[in-house]
């Protein structure tokens, strides 16, 4: 992922809260920081498979701002941009999944799409979000699980 423009985990954009658009002040700000999500996007899928989906958030490609697209895994699902993502309820049900991440690939942890973006909108990688106890998994170990998942076909 490093060499398709991805910052990788220990990077200090990844770790620091995004900041958030003033809009619509900055709306061609936002427009651009959208543009090269987008373009990224497509360049990752052109050499990857997501089969659960696809998520990037403006930090992963080195834009400390408040912007993510996530592309559902469902044919015909349109992606959703998110500009200054806030949660303001939650549900006290919980969906842990093995998903990975582009920041650091070759492992897999526990994280949701959305959230995992917004998460990295806050300065977190979805390790902050496993249960005490919980490590990420290799993937060569994460296909042994016999869940379906993969990236590469």
């Amino acid at each position: 992922m490093r060499n398709l423009s991805v910052v990788q985990e220990g990077a200090s954009v990844l770790a620091e809260p995004a900041r958030p658009f003033s809009l619509p002040a900055e709306r061609e700000v936002a427009e651009q920081a959208v543009e090269s999500l987008f373009t990224s996007m497509e360049r990752i899928a052109g050499v990857r498979t997501f089969a659960k989906g696809m998520g990037i958030a403006a930090p992963q490609i080195g834009i400390g701002r408040a912007a993510a697209v996530v592309q559902p895994a469902e044919p015909g699902a349109g992606a959703t941009v998110l500009l200054n993502p806030q949660v303001i309820a939650a549900s006290q049900e919980t969906d842990d999944q093995y998903e990975g991440c582009l920041s650091f690939f070759d492992v897999r942890g526990l994280a949701r799409l959305v959230q995992h973006e917004i998460d990295h909108l806050d300065g977190h990688l979805y390790t902050a979000r496993m249960r005490p106890g919980v490590q990420p998994i290799s993937v060569t170990e994460y296909r042994q699980t016999g869940r379906a998942w993969s990236y590469e076909h």
